[in-house]
């Protein structure tokens, strides 16, 4: 039976990493009993919320589920939601660069357009299309560094991107005061031995984002 991605990749290596990320805060795994929790929920992995007010700022920002579901652990705390000081730069509480989150939600994913890119050629390919979405270097350097160490188990992968029309659908991100740009972009990504796999369907030309006034931006995982 081939192995899935997250049996292939080792579940305790990967979540030692999101408990050190997490700093105190315990990683609360979705158990069976729990409403959310099903055959068609999944875990988003670390998405980074980052804040870049015009000006400095206190700002509150929830997350909600529409479709059901709820965060697993958060940093920092999120209690009834986030109430932060950020300023341009992006420091949050002059001690953190983004707000980070996991979540449990319905698995609506769109797996029709994406790309199946080689272990070898994840790096350029993660930088080149974050940067083309509008990610600027830090944004990229964080994902970069964080996930490319834990996709090495496969010749080849599928990566699926999820626009903030799909993610708005089963995370809604509220912000006050209102950003002027907010942009989210989740990838599912999926293992696979070959790149033979033709029924997948490139996604159109990227419109670029406009990193004007305040801006909001957000990147996470599905790992399939």
């Amino acid at each position: 039976m081939k192995k899935s991605f997250m049996q292939t990749i080792g579940f305790p290596v990967l979540m030692m990493g999101i408990i050190l990320i997490s700093l105190s805060v315990p990683f609360q795994s979705c158990e069976p009993k729990d409403d959310e929790c099903d055959n068609d929920s999944i875990i988003v992995y670390k998405p980074n919320i980052y804040l870049y007010p015009a000006e400095e700022s206190q700002i509150d920002v929830k997350l909600s589920f529409p479709l059901g579901g709820r965060i697993v652990t958060s940093v920092p705390a999120y209690g009834n939601g986030w109430h932060v000081n950020a300023v341009p730069s992006g420091m949050i509480d002059d001690k953190f660069e983004y707000l980070f989150y996991e979540s449990v939600q319905p698995d609506i994913w769109q797996l029709q357009e994406g790309w199946i890119i080689s272990k070898s050629e994840l790096n350029s390919f993660f930088s080149n299309n974050m940067h083309e979405y509008g990610f600027n270097e830090r944004e990229i350097k964080d994902f970069l560094d964080y996930w490319i160490p834990r996709l090495v188990d496969f010749n080849y992968y599928e990566i699926y991107p999820q626009h903030s029309n799909i993610i708005e659908t089963a995370i809604k991100l509220e912000i006050q005061k209102n950003p002027d740009n907010v942009l989210r972009l989740f990838y599912v990504i999926k293992g696979s031995a070959d790149s033979s796999d033709t029924s997948i369907k490139a996604p159109g030309k990227v419109s670029k984002f406009n990193r004007e006034g305040f801006v909001v931006t957000e990147w996470g995982v599905i790992i399939k």
